[in-house]
């Protein structure tokens, strides 16, 4: 078998740096949509876990309608569909807005079991000494539920980075998006979406490296 038809190696050497350009956009998309998933999903969790019906139904609504669609219909929806009701956003808006709702149903779930985790009694205890709901909750909840949160927290960030590449079908110059085009011009796809696969592969693991040192952090908080 001639592997040059499979992988070339000088191909992929010199398509690199046009390749690599990509990964601003790669990493903005997953740093922007995190932080934003972390926000809308931290309200979306209280609500969700809330007593009042108006809050609890259309909270376990919006999570499980974000977790039942597929991404790349939801991507189709805010750039292609949004332009008939006259709404226009650029493809790296829709992308952000797009993962950023999405992540948060996912990043909801993942807070509302963390926070659950806590006993009862801390929130008696913060409770007896006087303090509010939202002090109780600031002061000794997060605190202790951050530390179960990290993990599974991080492992959504990872996801997140592989899941901008569908940002590439609206024209989001990344990582994927670049090799398409060069593909187009060599007529060497393979080569090219091996590329990609590789620097993405590249991304997460560093990512990963970086996820289990702050796992082992935290591991030994929650030891004492």
């Amino acid at each position: 078998m001639d592997w040059k038809h499979f992988f070339n190696l000088h191909l992929a050497i010199d398509s690199f740096p046009f390749v690599i350009r990509g990964i601003g956009y790669t990493l903005f998309i997953s740093i922007v949509s995190m932080g934003a998933g972390l926000i809308i999903g931290f309200f979306l969790c209280l609500a969700r876990s809330s007593s009042a019906k108006f809050l609890r139904w259309p909270a376990r609504l919006y999570i499980s309608f974000m977790r039942g669609i597929p991404m790349l219909a939801l991507l189709f929806i805010l750039y292609f569909g949004l332009p008939v009701i006259g709404i226009q956003l650029s493809a790296l808006t829709s992308a952000m807005i797009g993962f950023s709702i999405n992540s948060a149903a996912y990043i909801a779930e993942v807070q509302r079991a963390s926070l659950n985790s806590i006993s009862k009694g801390q929130w008696d205890a913060g409770y007896a000494i006087g303090l509010t709901y939202w002090q109780n909750l600031y002061r000794i909840i997060i605190p202790q539920a951050a530390r179960i949160a990290i993990p599974p927290l991080l492992n959504i960030f990872l996801d997140l980075v592989k899941a901008s590449s569908l940002a590439a079908v609206i024209s989001v110059p990344e990582v994927l998006y670049n090799a398409q085009i060069v593909a187009g011009r060599t007529y060497d796809s393979i080569t090219l979406y091996l590329l990609a696969a590789l620097i993405y592969w590249g991304i997460c693991i560093l990512i990963s490296m970086i996820t289990e040192q702050v796992e082992k952090r935290f591991s030994q908080f929650n030891r004492l």
